[in-house]
């Protein structure tokens, strides 16, 4: 669901901190042509597979990129799982079910395509916890009422999409197979957000403020969602060699305020930056200057909500042990039965 350019590296070692960096072993002979034949797929634009060879600075990139995507999603339910009982009509409260039941299905799909890579789930889980693995920093931002929901659905779920749709031509195959299905239902999630408020926007002058003030706060951390400027992002070179990353930072983000500010006309709202314009030269609009201080801070645990996320996470987690347990156990159950069948 959630993105910010997916290069945002985990936990730093003794190594990065002092500055240090490992000098790469020399290709054997045929870990060279193994090297040429991997080059020259991604130069023809074709798909990895998890039983191809791959450089290992590859499957790394993968498993990081992946797993933050993946406890985006899951760590992602929680801003709006928590307005579910607070719904204003059961309508509403229907479709944020299903909204939050979904991104708790792109988590498990994102898991099992990082698994492919030769991790497992309990070991990303564990990264999850103990704080070591990032997760989009948008979720360590409070929904306050009601229309926050309705922005997270429009603004966050729009920005999500915008970097999400390049990753179904990733270079790796399950990654992207996985986020075919992943776009086709995020799409629904950002058109029941905008509807949302649109409905609000119809009301009472207090509903209308409800919107306003919401996007106020969302704004500028959705525009952060895409990952510091492409000059500070030097993984994502890299990255859109390999064919993993299609589009960089900066562009996605240009993308989506230029798609973003025909939709709050429409709306009825004003987005927060007196620097916002047409640029008739660029044919783009112009935008006012991200808080990057802000940004990191949040990223690297310092934001309004980050102990209260990966704490209601873990707790669900570990209270949630006794159904893997009865799983596991009725698994190993239904073996051996079938083989006292087969024999």
């Amino acid at each position: 669901m959630y993105t910010q350019s997916f290069n945002v590296p985990d936990g730093s070692d003794e190594a990065k901190s002092a500055g240090l960096r490992a000098v790469a072993k020399p290709l054997t002979a045929s870990e060279a042509a193994l090297q040429a034949q991997f080059d020259t797929r991604i130069d023809a634009d074709g798909k990895i597979e998890p039983r191809d060879w791959m450089p290992e600075a590859y499957r790394k990139t993968l498993v990081r990129q992946i797993s933050q995507h993946a406890h985006s999603e899951i760590v992602g339910m929680l801003p709006e799982g928590n307005w579910i009982s607070r719904a204003p009509s059961l309508k509403r409260k229907a479709i944020l079910i299903a909204k939050v039941q979904d991104e708790g299905g792109h988590g498990l799909y994102l898991y099992s395509a990082a698994e492919t890579l030769g991790t497992s789930r309990d070991q990303m889980l564990a990264a999850l916890h103990s704080g070591k693995a990032k997760y989009s920093s948008i979720f360590n931002y409070p929904t306050l009422n009601w229309a926050d929901v309705g922005v997270v659905g429009w603004l966050v779920d729009g920005a999500a999409i915008m970097n999400q749709i390049p990753l179904c031509r990733c270079s790796y195959g399950p990654y992207a197979r996985a986020m075919i299905r992943v776009c086709k239902e995020e799409s629904f999630h950002q058109r029941q957000g905008y509807e949302a408020l649109l409905v609000m926007m119809k009301g009472t002058a207090e509903q209308q403020a409800m919107v306003q003030d919401a996007v106020n706060r969302w704004w500028w951390k959705c525009l952060a969602m895409f990952g510091p400027p492409d000059a500070d992002s030097p993984n994502s070179v890299q990255g859109m060699r390999w064919g993993i990353k299609r589009i960089s930072n900066d562009d996605l983000r240009q993308k989506f305020i230029d798609a973003t500010v025909p939709q709050a006309k429409v709306l009825g709202v004003t987005l927060p930056d007196p620097e916002l314009k047409w640029n008739e030269e660029r044919q783009h609009h112009d935008h006012g200057a991200i808080d990057w201080d802000e940004f990191w801070s949040t990223v690297n645990g310092h934001g309004p909500c980050n102990k209260e996320r990966l704490g209601t996470r873990v707790k669900a987690h570990n209270d949630g042990q006794w159904v893997r347990d009865a799983a596991l156990a009725h698994a190993r159950k239904q073996q051996q039965r079938n083989l006292k069948e087969a024999a």
